[in-house]
């Protein structure tokens, strides 16, 4: 299957097209960028518009074999002289400055705890980071030392938006410009469960009876990072929580560790066995739930209900008081579903942490993996 490029991608693919035409005066109608994944982006340039202060240009998502509603969209940058440049272009800064913005199409954020603060433009920090390095990149080899603003926007993004999460988390206007590796990995989800048995057969042919199992990276990265272990060799579920049981279950394993980030584990406590977010988002009304049942005031509850992040939800939680109550109870309704779905036929034990929070509660069991760990780390 071929993989596709993130919106972010052609986001900096555009910018850098429209920063070359802009200090070099010459057509470009291809361009290449380094993705953050290490693989090569060669985009087409279309819709070039130059004029003497700015130039205009846009780049096709392209989604792979993976498309999404984004896919054939037009993305579009243009570059222009930052305002003092255009009135003196003999001004220089001890380097190029790089301002990044966001235009039609593009969404601006209303609501605290997303990727960009209140009132930015919704184009995530990867993203700003791969624009900002390819036209630097451009900056350094016409020798331009001045200032270049950025502005992104999607003539269609308004209309798609209405298609996304974007208006619930407090994005309006558009879409978000996204992407951490900067290319799209095509896999179907029939894919994606082929892969967790592979890796839970190849577990169980090794003669364990245990297994790590992460939500995904930043459980892997929590591990490491809080506790020295590395967890490469654990299974990766992604959203497929119950399936992964279910198939833990069918190869006799006999105990399990989940590790998770709240925002996708706390649907657990819900009963939800597949985490992701069209199949099923609880989250701040089962946080406020338990909320309630530990005396939480009910001002911090309702503020609570209004975030659009659990990690939002975790700092007015910890503004009570009572957050290891909490936190503590959720594990114990996520363990009794991993449980019920089990149908007790394997132990499962479970860790919870937020990205800023750290961890945030663990079951009780849960101590006596660091030493089983440690050991097969050693071996």
């Amino acid at each position: 299957m071929r993989h596709g490029f993130t919106t972010g991608s052609c986001a900096a693919a555009a910018a850098k097209a429209a920063a070359y035409m802009l200090l070099t005066g010459k057509i470009k109608t291809e361009i290449t960028i380094e993705t953050p994944k290490g693989i090569p982006y060669k985009a087409q340039i279309l819709d070039i518009d130059r004029k003497e202060t700015q130039v205009s240009c846009a780049v096709k998502k392209d989604g792979g074999d993976d498309p999404d509603i984004t896919a054939g969209a037009l993305i579009y940058a243009r570059v222009s002289y930052g305002k003092k440049a255009v009135e003196d272009k003999t001004l220089e800064y001890d380097m190029p400055r790089i301002l990044i913005d966001g235009g039609p199409g593009v969404g601006r954020v209303t609501k605290p705890g997303l990727d960009q603060p209140v009132g930015s433009a919704a184009i995530n920090h990867v993203p700003r980071e791969m624009i900002a390095r390819e036209v630097l990149q451009v900056c350094q080899k016409a020798d331009y030392k001045g200032s270049l603003k950025v502005e992104i926007s999607v003539p269609e993004g308004e209309r798609l938006a209405e298609h996304t999460f974007n208006p619930r988390l407090g994005i309006v206007g558009g879409i978000s410009i996204l992407g951490t590796s900067g290319i799209v990995e095509p896999m179907s989800n029939q894919a994606i469960l082929d892969t967790i048995k592979v890796e839970l057969n190849q577990r169980r042919a090794q003669g364990f009876d245990y297994v790590a199992v992460s939500l995904g990276n930043y459980g892997l990265d929590f591990m490491k990072r809080t506790y020295g272990y590395d967890l490469d060799q654990s299974v990766k579920c992604g959203n497929f929580i119950g399936d992964t049981i279910d198939m833990a279950v069918e190869s006799g394993f006999q105990k399990m560790l989940l590790i998770g980030h709240i925002g996708k584990l706390i649907k657990v406590a819900g009963g939800i066995m597949n985490t992701h977010s069209k199949e099923g988002d609880c989250r701040m009304e089962l946080l406020a739930a338990f909320a309630v049942k530990f005396g939480v005031d009910p001002e911090l509850v309702r503020a609570m209900l209004e975030c659009v992040t659990t990690q939002e939800a975790v700092r007015i939680l910890c503004c009570s008081g009572k957050q290891k109550e909490v936190m503590d109870y959720a594990v114990e309704r996520i363990c009794f579903y991993l449980h019920k779905r089990a149908q007790e036929k394997m132990q499962i034990d479970c860790i919870m942490f937020a990205n800023e929070a750290g961890e945030l509660a663990k079951s009780v069991e849960a101590e006596k993996w660091f030493t089983l760990l440690a050991r097969e780390q050693a071996q």
